[in-house]
């Protein structure tokens, strides 16, 4: 069977007409409290771990020195035919950030994401304040940018070109606008654990009449994604080998939605998620890291049946003495798009600039 966020993903695909994106102007403490339990639209990547920027502003500033990360992700490669593409979800992601002084860090974080005939640009300035905390660090942060898509009718091949819908004759219809994001992340050079919500905004994706709005709400709409993450480092055998757990919870609701999936979220899509890594440091030079990713309602009966978990993945990254990380993720399937596609596969470049006295005696694990 495959999986609601399976099912989500194929159906934006075909994007609707229209999208609008509202200023939501609230505090830190009441927007990781008030979301709904509804569908996830963000894209996700295997190797979170090393791009943290791209859902967490907190983050911003942590490493203690300027550092850099692009990544690619080609989802289910191999999926469906086409001249331009198989329509399958592509991802590129950019970012860079800085501690400015003890306190203020500085970030960039740029994310691109198509999905068969739509794209979406977010490109958003990050602002994290650092303060000690117990026996670690606790940043606190904001981010505030753009956000563009727009939706290309010429990528979709039609079956019957001739009973095609007014919408698909309007052009490219596109939109650009505010984005603003929050979070928080506490860390210590063992520990870490975070939460977030990168985009605050809800907004209609396309402009309805009275009689619409019901179907609309369920349907065309984008919702605030909710993202709850932790990990550990386990020196085994000194630095030389270093166990690192992690976890990262997805969600459009909060912590009551994370075990169950009302009527409302069967209709539009996918319910919580987790991602479940574990990664060995070897030498200071080597990651080797394997993951699970799936949504809480896998291992709950619906019906009779207990639907399929999303995949199984494996990873590495080389960390070279000049500062540069190279790194590469392969994510099986285990539901049914396992029968369509070739899987999905991560390439990652970082960068450090830190001090040589750092390479030696400071290890960064996160």
């Amino acid at each position: 069977m495959i999986s609601n966020t399976t099912i989500h993903r194929l159906a934006i695909l075909f994007p609707l007409r229209q999208r609008g994106r509202a200023l939501l102007c609230i505090t830190l403490l009441v927007a990781l409290t008030t979301t709904a339990t509804l569908a996830q639209q963000e894209p996700q990547f295997t190797k979170y771990m090393f791009n943290t920027l791209a859902y967490n502003p907190a983050y911003t500033g942590s490493r203690g020195y300027l550092s850099l990360v692009a990544l690619h992700r080609n989802q289910w490669f191999g999926w469906g035919k086409g001249a331009e593409g198989d329509g399958h979800p592509v991802t590129q992601s950019f970012s860079i950030h800085s501690p400015l002084n003890k306190q203020v860090g500085l970030g960039l974080n740029f994310v691109a994401d198509r999905i068969g005939a739509r794209k979406t640009v977010v490109a958003n300035f990050s602002y994290a304040y650092r303060i000690a905390f117990g026996k670690g660090t606790l940043s606190l942060a904001l981010q505030a940018g753009a956000f563009s898509w727009k939706a290309d009718w010429g990528r979709l091949n039609f079956k019957d070109a001739q009973a095609l819908d007014n919408a698909f004759n309007q052009g490219t219809p596109g939109d650009i606008l505010p984005d603003f994001g929050t979070g928080f992340y506490f860390y210590t050079q063992k520990f870490y654990a975070g939460a977030s919500l990168p985009h605050l905004a809800q907004f209609s994706l396309r402009r309805v009449s009275d009689e619409e709005k019901e179907t609309i709400r369920k349907w065309a709409r984008n919702y605030r994604h909710f993202y709850l993450t932790a990990g550990g480092a386990i020196p085994l055998r000194g630095e030389s080998l270093v166990f690192r757990p992690s976890f990262l919870i997805k969600t459009v609701g909060f912590f009551p939605g994370f075990f169950k999936q009302g009527s409302l979220v069967r209709e539009i899509g996918s319910p919580t998620t987790f991602d479940l890594d574990a990664s060995f440091l070897f030498n200071k030079k080597l990651w080797l890291g394997t993951s699970f990713r799936s949504a809480f309602s896998a291992f709950i009966k619906d019906n009779g049946k207990i639907s399929s978990s999303d995949s199984a993945d494996l990873w590495a990254t080389f960390l070279l003495p000049n500062g540069l990380r190279i790194g590469f993720a392969y994510d099986f399937p285990l539901n049914q798009i396992r029968h369509y596609s070739h899987g999905s596969f991560e390439l990652m470049l970082g960068y450090d600039f830190y001090k040589e006295i750092e390479k030696i005696n400071s290890p960064r694990y996160f």
